[in-house]
């Protein structure tokens, strides 16, 4: 049996789905664990999330019906999320750290679509992964699935206002894109869990140092790992549904 070039992709990535769920374990690092956050916070997450998942829905049916070939992309965007998210990688300071894998979907839809994707995503590392949690999902999406790729795509935005090259945009939308969720969950937790001394600003400053001392480098990998995957959908994917 012969397959075309994106068949052959949409299959690795499907077994690499497999391999991933069938092998990963637990993690609790930049997916904020479940109870970890007092009811108030809980609720106030959600209520800021929420406007943003209703638009993400909305930008969803306006790209299927442009063109309904977009499922496709859809599809590999949600999975890339799905697979480098879920990715635990060994902290030196004993903590764990993830990509986050929207650079790619931001590239190709923007972000609104992201925070329909990023917390499908996160709903079933929740549930299938006891990899976040359900009364957290609304500050893990916030971070993940709406703040990071908003920034990524200003950033990719600028980057094309003064002519960066397409591979180096890219990069900075997925690298700076990962920082900013981080960045972002650091303040969620010094909000829950402000310093008792110093104050949230001192608390998120802890928690940002915890995060950032593997997330720097992971970031670079991920903004490198997203050029690559969008040349792959650009020379296999794009040709087939432009057909």
């Amino acid at each position: 049996m012969h397959l075309s070039k994106s068949q052959a992709l949409k299959l690795f990535l499907v077994a690499f789905l497999f391999l991933l769920v069938a092998f990963s374990e637990p993690a609790h690092a930049m997916h904020i664990m479940e109870g970890y956050l007092p009811l108030k916070w809980v609720i106030i997450w959600f209520a800021i999330f929420i406007p943003f998942f209703c638009y993400g829905v909305y930008q969803i049916k306006e790209s299927v019906k442009k063109d309904s070939k977009n499922k496709v992309l859809l599809a590999l965007s949600g999975a890339f999320i799905f697979i480098l998210s879920s990715l635990k990688i060994p902290s030196v300071t004993g903590s764990t750290s993830h990509p986050t894998g929207v650079g790619v979907g931001t590239y190709l839809f923007g972000p609104g679509v992201i925070s329909v994707l990023g917390t499908i995503c996160l709903l079933f590392q929740a549930l299938f992964l006891a990899h976040g949690g359900l009364t957290t999902l609304g500050a893990n999406a916030f971070s993940m699935a709406v703040v990071g790729p908003f920034v990524g795509y200003a950033v990719y935005r600028l980057g094309e206002k003064i002519n960066l090259p397409s591979s180096v945009n890219i990069f900075l939308c997925a690298a700076l894109a990962d920082l900013a969720t981080y960045m972002t969950t650091s303040f969620q937790l010094a909000l829950a869990h402000p310093d008792p001394a110093l104050g949230i600003f001192a608390a998120a400053m802890k928690f940002m140092g915890v995060f950032m001392i593997t997330q720097i480098p992971l970031a670079i990998v991920e903004g490198l790992l997203s050029v690559v995957m969008v040349n792959m959908i650009n020379d296999t994917v794009l040709k087939e549904v432009k057909k």
